[in-house]
């Protein structure tokens, strides 16, 4: 099952992150990327907000159920135990963090989920890496740049690397140019002014220019 979805991930390399949009406003957008065909949607935890794990199951168990498989859903910004037996509860099949806890990789590996922790220096990507990480989100990619992913992905050439944050259709074949398995992206996916006005069809689009990127690799 685990194996499955790795494979998924890699195939469909876009990751859409959904920051602090719930209910049908989530359930709109989700459709329109997956017209657009973004099947890997992750629903994060907002940690300002203390009722997070409750809104972010629900919004989970939500995609879930409306979706069926056809997208796969996770869970972004997990940073306690108890939020990654929250995600797997709601159904989510992969866990993402901004951060590198070996805590919270064993205890998502332990329940069959996929791990994405983050991780920015060599000494943080290797720790996820041999803590059991299925895949190491480099965070904040954009910002780090491509000179710094080059120079990382010389010598560590053996873990499987998401590029998250700031990734754009302008850099991401830049990303995945150098490796990259995939990129998680927020932003040019999920604005939400474009939610807010019900601006599905262009968020449409936008899904379709990512995939249209990532299908050349």
């Amino acid at each position: 099952m685990k194996e499955k979805i790795v494979d998924f991930i890699e195939a469909n390399k876009i990751i859409a992150i959904c920051r602090g949009i719930y209910g049908q406003s989530l359930v709109n957008l989700v459709s329109a990327l997956n017209d657009g065909g973004v099947k890997l949607v992750e629903v994060t935890f907002d940690q300002s907000d203390k009722d997070c794990i409750n809104k972010t199951s629900e919004a989970i168990k939500l995609l879930v159920s409306t979706f069926k498989g056809e997208v796969k859903v996770g869970a972004g910004t997990v940073v306690t135990g108890e939020q990654v037996y929250a995600a797997k509860e709601a159904g989510a099949e992969y866990i993402l963090s901004p951060n590198t806890d070996k805590e919270i990789i064993r205890a998502a590996n332990n329940m069959n989920l996929v791990t994405i922790p983050g991780a920015m220096t060599p000494t943080e990507i290797l720790e996820a890496h041999y803590a059991g990480a299925d895949f190491v989100k480099l965070f904040p990619a954009a910002t780090l740049g491509l000179n710094y992913a080059k120079d990382i992905l010389g010598p560590i050439n053996n873990v499987k690397f998401i590029a998250t944050a700031g990734v754009t259709p302008d850099n991401l074949s830049d990303f995945l140019d150098l490796g990259f398995v995939g990129a998680g992206i927020s932003g040019y996916l999920t604005n939400k002014k474009l939610i807010s006005e019900e601006k599905f069809e262009v968020l449409k689009e936008h899904a379709k220019i990512m995939v249209a990127i990532a299908n050349k690799y």
